[in-house]
């Protein structure tokens, strides 16, 4: 190590990769990235040869335990693939790769492969498993991944690795307080978007600093199951990646997914920004399956074995493993079996549950009655949940039980967690699951609720999903109550977590248990769906519970509180004109004047006073009485606040010189207190006001940055806005096919955005892609005439169809746009930008009926 190093020559020219990382390790200059011992240098001299004949170690004998762990045949594509991808994180360029296939195709079995050569290439392999069964908290496998590395790992290494980041990160994992007492919760942020944003940052800084000190390779297994908070992180650590030693491998089930399922969302964004790898797993060949059987068996197997287990397995792994494991387990697999043998006729009953089911039959009856009672407590169980549900079986024979199983492979031990188990397949748990009446099956889950609550003790509202779940289950018989609670902590947890659409289930769980009883609980409760129907999209019915909520607290003799949580929760994502002047009216006359609490509402009430009663005076009142008391008070949110919100108004009314001003000083505060969420939307009033005083320059600049804003933190209505106004500045630079790809992306986030079916419908048209063209109008037309929401929708119905008309020489529809422009344009108080769109529609109808003076009236 001390000789100055020669470069070698290679019979071929070029180092083979893992060996020149080798050679770079012993020649190391720190002691600390040298190999820690002899072994380790022929663990890595193994990986080497391995890599080389693009093999893996594998143990032929027909013992059933080596065949579940050592079998591995038919992946060498993709395991050349993974390991390719592998060495350029070991370089130092981060990398997200995804291992996709059909259940039972063996990704998880590849990921293992995969995690065993990278800890030979001196990485550290950490595993995040999504949750099937539901009750997981928010970033569940993130949690899980960073967990089992921060228990491993020295605590003045963790500080040095985490630094500030610590108290943010033990946010969501609690183990970061148990290594580092010290820890204190960081500052709270008010905005829930801006808290999320420090979250994702504080995180991906602390894995990347960590993969400086050793590469990381982290596998999400079964993302199919993951919950939306955990996929909008895995989207902001893409983008990170690049300039770090982290992998990220994630496994998921392609034929579980749809159009709409969160996972695409995610998959697409990733995809247009080429941000990860697919690699795809198929069946295995009748090779494979050959080779297979010659590892489990010890002898070449006959070839129309493999044929016929291929046939009824179609390679499916998981089926070919338990055929195989079967005809093992029966006999059928030996010498004098095989001898002389020319057909065979492998029975494979309906499906592989009745396979395993045949596995469980070979369990004592004791096993079978204990691994019910572990699958109804779900895909993951404890054994001291078990010890307390199994009243007639000892301590000694329940550990028998679980060797059993685990002989068996139908459970297997969580990594690094003593006493916690898992099925090694969601259908064994189902299988299990199934075979339980519905009267059986609501006790079971009344038993497991008590007996896990009373496990957790005082730390049970920290498990309030997985309660919940079992308390709804077990509701006929042990009543609401539990379930009302656990359900409402649960949810506040998932909003605390950025889990909007978790917490939204949660909470209406626990609103229709909770029935017409009206009391603090049911205020919480209210609140909480307020805030995750907002947030998800559903702020007109968000506007009947806050009413609710507001009553309630007035009749108590509140009528502080009742105000200050109209002025602090958010009831305004896009959808106006709900009736929420009133309820801002009514806290108005609650507060004292002149007070910061007054300038909240205020702040509020201009935007919404516009546009619910078309009272412009009314709102420029409100915002300039609003600022002025931001300024006295030095409160820099209700200035933000209100600057936002009054750019928004003048830009409905025209007045863009107004709103530009507003804008770039509303940008300039949100910079000022790191508010990226109202960054986004005032670089989207800025967008605006320039686009419509024709600075394309200027308009596409804003764009640009507040989508890159937007996509920071991924809140669905603000990264909708700033897709469509990217999508606007192409359209106007002439880019329609990138115009067109960018409204599809909108219409992904926002399936029923009017400005993205709209644009849509014109640009499909103009690109002559008429079938498109008349899907988006037909969406369009659809919500103008649900009456939804009046205004925006019908002026872009009322430009948009003319305009696809006359380009596709086609009259359909035009007459409903006509209508539809008048319907503004004679309306007695509405909107000046609508009307400038109804105004355009018309037009355009008068050029395609050659309508001269008409077209001229309406030029004009």
């Amino acid at each position: 190590i001390n000789t100055p190093p020669v470069a070698p020559t290679w019979h071929n020219g070029t180092c083979p990769r893992p060996l020149e990382a080798l050679i770079m390790r012993l020649l190391a200059k720190d002691p600390s990235e040298r190999p820690d011992s002899a072994q380790d240098v022929f663990n890595a001299l193994d990986a080497i040869d391995l890599a080389a004949r693009g093999e893996t170690v594998e143990r032929e004998t027909n013992s059933l335990d080596s065949l579940a762990g050592g079998v591995f045949v038919g992946r060498q594509a993709e395991m050349d693939q993974l390991k390719a991808a592998l060495e350029d994180v070991l370089g130092g360029r981060g990398r997200l790769v995804t291992l996709v296939g059909e259940p039972g195709i063996g990704k998880t079995r590849t990921s293992e492969e995969l995690a065993t050569y990278a800890g030979l290439r001196g990485a550290k392999v950490l595993w995040g498993r999504c949750y099937e069964g539901g009750g997981a908290p928010p970033y569940w496998p993130w949690v899980q991944a960073i967990r089992s590395y921060v228990r491993a790992i020295d605590a003045d290494e963790l500080r040095r690795q985490m630094g500030s980041s610590a108290s943010v990160v033990a946010e969501i994992v609690t183990d970061v307080k148990d290594r580092l007492p010290e820890v204190q919760p960081p500052p709270q942020l008010d905005d829930p978007d801006s808290a999320r944003f420090r979250l994702f940052d504080s995180i991906t800084s602390f894995l990347k600093t960590a993969s400086q000190s050793q590469p990381l390779v982290i596998v999400l297994d079964d993302l199919h199951w993951a919950d939306q908070p955990s996929l909008t992180f895995l989207e902001f650590i893409a983008s990170e990646l690049n300039q770090s030693r982290v992998m990220l491998l994630c496994t998921y089930r392609d034929m579980e997914l749809n159009r709409r399922h969160p996972l695409s969302v995610t998959l697409g964004d990733l995809a247009r920004d080429r941000l990860y790898e697919r690699v795809l797993l198929r069946g295995l060949t009748e090779t494979d399956i050959a080779r297979f059987v010659e590892i489990a068996a010890g002898f070449a197997a006959p070839t129309e074995l493999s044929a016929t287990v291929h046939r009824h397995t179609e390679g499916n792994p998981l089926f070919v493993t338990e055929v195989i494991r079967d005809l093992v387990q029966s006999g059928e697999l030996t010498e004098e079996k095989l001898a002389g043998r020319t057909s065979w006729s492998v029975r494979i009953p309906e499906g592989v549950r009745e396979v395993i089911g045949r596995r469980l039959d070979r369990l004592s009856d004791r096993a079978n009655e204990v691994l019910i009672i572990a699958a109804v407590i779900g895909r993951e169980f404890r054994l001291d949940a078990l010890k307390e549900l199994s009243e007639d079986t000892t301590e000694t024979q329940l550990l028998d039980v679980i060797d059993e199983s685990l002989s068996a492979r139908l459970i297997e031990e969580l990594p690094g967690s003593v006493g916690d188990y898992r099925f090694t397949h969601a259908l064994i748990q189902e299988t299990l699951g199934g075979e339980l009446s519905a009267a059986r099956r609501v006790r079971l889950h009344a038993r497991i609720a008590e007996a896990l609550e009373s496990l957790f003790g005082g730390d049970a509202d920290s498990h309030a999903a997985e309660l919940a779940l079992h308390f709804t289950e077990a509701e006929p018989v042990l009543g609401s109550d539990k379930l009302v609670h656990y359900s409402l902590v649960a949810g506040q947890a998932a909003l605390a977590a950025y889990g909007h659409g978790e917490a939204l289930d949660h909470f209406e769980r626990a609103f229709r248990a909770k029935g017409d009883v009206e009391d603090d609980e049911l205020a919480e409760i209210l609140i909480g769906l307020v805030r995750s129907r907002d947030a998800t999209g559903r702020p007109d019915i968000a506007v009947t519970h806050m009413r609710r909520v507001f009553d309630y607290h007035v009749a108590r003799g509140e009528p502080q509180f009742a105000a200050s949580l109209v002025a602090t929760i958010p009831l305004f994502s896009g959808f106006l004109g709900l009736g929420i002047a009133e309820l801002i009216e009514d806290g108005l006359a609650l507060v004292s004047p002149d007070t910061l609490d007054q300038a909240r509402l205020l702040s509020q009430f201009g935007l919404i006073v516009y546009h619910e009663r078309l009272d412009y005076q009314k709102a420029c009142e409100s915002f300039e009485q609003a600022s002025l008391i931001a300024e006295r008070e030095g409160d820099t949110w209700v200035k933000l606040q209100t600057l936002a919100n009054y750019a928004h108004v003048d830009g409905d009314e025209l007045n863009h010189e107004a709103a530009l001003e507003n804008a770039i000083a509303a940008i300039e505060v949100a910079r000022m207190i790191d508010h990226p969420a109202s960054e986004a939307q005032a670089h989207h009033r800025a967008f605006d006001a320039h686009f419509e005083t024709g600075s394309l320059d200027e308009s596409a600049r804003h764009a640009q940055l507040g989508l890159e804003v937007a996509e920071r933190f991924k809140h669905s209505k603000t990264l909708s806005d700033a897709i469509r106004d990217v999508q606007l500045a192409r359209h106007a630079a002439g880019d329609l096919s990138e115009a067109l790809e960018l409204t599809d992306r909108g219409l992904s986030i926002e399936t029923e955005a009017f400005w993205h079916l709209g644009a849509g419908a014109t640009v499909a048209a103009q690109l002559g892609d008429f079938d498109q063209a008349q899907k988006h109008a037909d969406a369009l037309q659809e919500i103008v005439a649900r009456g939804f929401v009046t205004g925006w929708p019908t002026a872009m119905y009322a430009v948009a169809i003319p305009i696809g008309a006359r380009i596709k020489g086609q009259n359909r529809s035009v007459d409903m746009a006509r209508d539809a422009a008048r319907y503004i344009v004679e309306s007695e108080r509405t909107v000046p930008a609508w009307v400038l769109l109804a105004h355009t529609g018309l037009s355009v109808l008068a050029i395609i009926e050659t309508d001269r003076p008409a077209a001229e009236e309406q030029y004009q």
